[in-house]
């Protein structure tokens, strides 16, 4: 039987290559709802978590995000358990750097030893002996850049880390890491409320790197009643939130969104914006 979009709606959303060598659609899924209340502790439904991650899966999505913070380390170990072995194709990329002290609580800690462990752990928990895309959650202001991405180069070196990818830096800062290291993704704040990052997207645009919005959808514009996003989503049949997600694969063909979430129909409903095709003037109008 020949696939089709329907089937697996992500593959509407197109490809970007990671690194050079990684496909993946350009529609994933971010893991950190999957996780309790504060991004702490076990979800409310363990099986609706894994259910979840099955489906979005089957749905076509071959990018799945995740922390070892989240949690912590829940998200990583609900993501074996619902899907190990993995199938082939699918990128699991998760991120260190923090340590967490209780619900919405998060310190950045950036020293070689911590992040070498936080690597060591991560692969055991996923079931892997290579993470595909390891992300620096953040830079601390009290280590050395070169020291951080010197021990996440020295982890590649060994086998153990495909591509390396930051979160949350400005220009200077990646045009600095550049320098040590082949960053090929940053995950900052952007979406239709927050553009603070629009430097960042433009440079990741010029760069081929990819971009990954995290919090791609914000409740405070989306829920408004009239304007041009509610206009668009009249004229498409379409939720506001999926309008914002639509908004942001076309803003850019770097840009790789992950919407996350703990219920399967609200998964559904975020990757059926994958074909959702904007026009020229509703996109000039929501952004």
């Amino acid at each position: 039987m020949t696939e089709t979009t329907y089937d697996r709606p992500v593959h509407a959303s197109g490809t970007f290559t990671i690194g050079g060598d990684l496909e993946v659609h350009r529609l994933g899924f971010g893991a950190m709802r999957i996780t309790g209340k504060g991004i702490w502790g076990d979800p409310p439904d363990r099986d609706e978590a894994k259910r979840v991650l099955r489906r979005a899966v089957e749905l076509g999505v071959d990018l799945i995000d995740t922390a070892d913070s989240y949690g912590p380390y829940v998200s990583e170990d609900l993501i074996r358990e619902a899907l190990h072995p993995y199938p082939e194709g699918l990128v699991i990329a998760t991120k260190g750097g923090f340590t967490r002290q209780g619900p919405d609580q998060w310190s950045i800690v950036g020293r070689a030893p911590y992040l070498r462990q936080s690597l060591e752990m991560s692969l055991r928990r996923l079931g892997v002996e290579q993470i595909d895309l390891y992300q620096l959650h953040r830079f601390d202001e009290l280590v050395p850049m070169e020291e951080s991405l010197g021990e996440l180069k020295a982890l590649q070196d060994e086998g153990k880390i495909r591509h390396i990818g930051l979160s949350e830096v400005d220009v200077p800062t990646l045009e600095a890491a550049s320098k040590l290291v082949d960053v090929v993704s940053v995950q900052n704040l952007y979406n239709l409320v927050d553009r603070g990052s629009e430097d960042v997207l433009d440079w990741a645009t010029d760069h081929n790197v990819a971009f990954i919005p995290w919090y791609p959808l914000k409740a405070s514009r989306l829920s408004s009643t009239s304007g041009p996003l509610a206009d668009a989503s009249q004229a498409h049949g379409a939720t506001p939130s999926q309008l914002a997600l639509a908004w942001l694969l076309r803003r850019s063909p770097v840009v790789l969104p992950i919407p996350g979430t703990g219920s399967v129909a609200h998964l559904e409903e975020n990757l059926a914006a994958a074909g959702i095709e904007l026009t020229d003037e509703e996109f000039a109008a929501l952004g």
